[in-house]
């Protein structure tokens, strides 16, 4: 019989005092009373905490957490949303690129760093109405691993680090490594966690979920984004929002198939739209290609067409205004033999007062079948309406001359691919200045015509006159790097209600570690322009686009409404569409961002 048990017997057919239990001439061990009692208890104990952990609140990978509320106690601590575009620092405008379902959609709180992005000292004080778990992103140094000894560093005063961490690359913040989320247990109350100065890894607060929360471990897999460059995302970012995204049509508001798309291959990219009285007028680049030739064509037999609207959403094509002729180019310099309109894009109409007509500015590219880029040395074209009147914008044209044009006046910067775009406006009485752009920069005289570097950039070019001639200003001033240090595209300008100038522009696909929104520049003189601000339109709008690509207008509509109409791209199209979004004017916080601008 084996240790620690006793035996009952039972004659068949009733009971007794026996130590066996008989049944059919069988007897059964049974348990010491005593140890029966302790493992009863240990299988009670087992069970209660088994359906306590089974009723414990979890999280599945790829699902959101529940956030737990707490209140900030902190004075001048502001809190930021940890999604996509969310700014988890005071005093720069670093931004969450990726994020794990998880973690997305808690509430954190900006940590203030220096102007060099440091971490700086700081005791953030906050209030639990119950016990919860303190998400914490960790980023280690470049080149350097993330672990949890990180977490003696700081001072966590009643809270508990758990030592195992809740998520591997959890988010993506730019101009940093992946994050990796731990936890810290705290109880209800007024709880601290203290920051040292330049610990020599960056930490996040990213929210709080309730203390049995569990959350299961894994590898998010998201990226590092050391070289991705810090941006301001408007409305996410530190600081007044200036544009708010009302909304807009959750799907192109021209696409393949639509009547006037007869003939286009590839859809739209750049151009601009002004409005007449009660009418939109569109001049977009259509990347028309031809039937039965392979899509990069596309980008080469373009036309620019006139399509007007009531109402920014349904549009009616009118006419061709110039057409490309889709040569390619006989040599790799620039050469009279070459082809010089094999491709039109960029059409950008400004209408003279004193001249009492539409004139229209344009692009022609020279084309090259074996050098990127292929498009090269722009020349911009001018036309004149034969129309005279403010009626008389749809033509039909007739060119005039080349007002910019590569030459012994070119400046490094315009590279290959310069003069890329140009857009005139007026800063004063007899006073003009215009954005010209260029890419593929030649960094000297020995890299042309073949050897060009990558970066899009704009300068300044003036006149006395819409007409010209125009001069471009000194390389002192050209390019216009306080707007983005290597990439501005296509800028189209106008006036704010208070004066100011502003410029729309092509903000720069994620590929190229850009932040792929529509951006704009604010000025109080047209030559001073401010770092660039990004408008992220799919807070509002479904995003139907993965690369969006150039505004086409910023149209007032009353009462501090504008109209923006923009191309875009879907990756796995040839197509590309155009869409439309409206935008609220904040007034108050314009004139915040005005304070602190340069100029006259």
């Amino acid at each position: 019989m084996p240790e620690g048990t006793s035996t009952f017997t039972a004659a068949a057919g009733g009971s007794g005092a026996t130590g066996n239990h008989e049944t059919a001439g069988k007897s059964f061990p049974l348990p010491n009373p005593e140890n029966c009692m302790k493992k009863i208890g240990l299988f009670l104990t087992l069970v209660i905490a088994g359906g306590a952990w089974a009723s414990a609140p979890q999280t599945l990978p790829g699902t959101a957490s529940t956030p737990a509320a707490y209140t900030m106690l902190s004075p001048g601590f502001r809190n930021f949303d940890a999604v996509e575009y969310g700014n988890p620092y005071s005093g720069n405008f670093r931004s969450i690129l990726h994020i794990a379902p998880e973690i997305r959609g808690l509430k954190g709180v900006r940590l203030p760093v220096d102007e060099k992005g440091n971490m700086q000292a700081t005791t953030l004080t906050l209030r639990f109405t119950r016990p919860v778990k303190l998400l914490v992103g960790l980023a280690a140094a470049p080149g350097q691993a993330t672990d949890a000894a990180m977490l003696q560093h700081l001072d966590f005063h009643k809270g508990k680090p758990v030592a195992d961490m809740v998520m591997l690359n959890a988010l993506s913040v730019t101009e940093l490594p992946a994050m990796d989320v731990y936890a810290v247990n705290y109880p209800s109350g007024q709880q601290q966690i203290t920051v040292p100065a330049a610990p020599g890894f960056h930490v996040a607060i990213l929210g709080a979920v309730p203390a049995n929360q569990r959350i299961v471990m894994r590898d998010a897999e998201i990226k590092d984004e050391t070289d991705y460059e810090a941006f301001y995302i408007e409305g996410f970012a530190e600081g007044p929002q200036v544009f708010s995204v009302i909304g807009g049509p959750n799907e192109p508001v021209v696409e393949e198939g639509m009547p006037g798309t007869e003939g286009i291959q590839g859809g739209f990219e750049g151009g601009c739209i002004v409005r007449v009285g009660d009418t939109y007028h569109m001049f977009p680049t259509e990347r028309a290609g031809e039937i039965g030739k392979p899509a990069n064509y596309d980008r080469v037999k373009t036309r620019i067409g006139h399509w007007t609207s009531t109402d920014a959403v349904h549009w009616t094509r009118r006419s061709t205004i110039v057409q490309a002729t889709g040569v390619y180019a006989l040599v790799h310099e620039d050469n009279p033999m070459n082809d010089r309109r094999s491709a039109i894009w960029s059409y950008m109409p400004i209408f003279s007062k004193e001249k009492n007509r539409w004139y229209g500015h344009y692009l022609a590219y020279t084309t090259d079948r074996e050098i990127s880029p292929n498009h090269s040395f722009g020349r911009i074209w001018r036309c004149e309406s034969t129309v005279e009147g403010i009626e008389g914008i749809g033509g039909p044209y007739r060119d005039v001359t080349v007002v910019m044009e590569p030459g012994l006046d070119s400046q490094w910067w315009e590279g290959r691919q310069g003069v890329a775009s140009f857009f005139p406006y007026q800063v004063g009485e007899g006073e003009w200045l215009g954005f010209f752009s260029g890419a593929y920069p030649f960094m000297n005289k020995g890299d042309y015509p073949l050897k060009s570097g990558k970066g899009w950039f704009v300068g300044l070019a003036g006149s006395d006159k819409l007409e010209g001639p125009w001069t471009r200003l000194p390389d002192t001033v050209n390019p216009t790097t306080s707007i983005h240090p290597w990439f501005v595209e296509n800028p189209i300008v106008s006036r704010l209600p208070n004066g100011l100038y502003i410029a729309v522009f092509d903000g720069g696909p994620s590929y190229l570690k850009l932040p792929n929104q529509i951006a704009y520049t604010l000025s109080k003189d047209g030559y001073r322009w401010s770092r660039a601000r990004y408008i992220p339109i799919d807070v509002k709008v479904a995003k139907w686009w993965d690369t969006m690509r150039t505004p086409l207008c910023l149209i007032p509509e009353g009462d501090d409404v504008y109209t923006i109409v923009y191309a875009a791209i879907k990756n796995s199209r040839r197509y590309h569409p155009m869409g439309m979004v409206r935008v609220k004017l904040d007034r108050e916080a314009l004139e915040t961002v005005a304070a602190g601008l340069e100029g006259r």
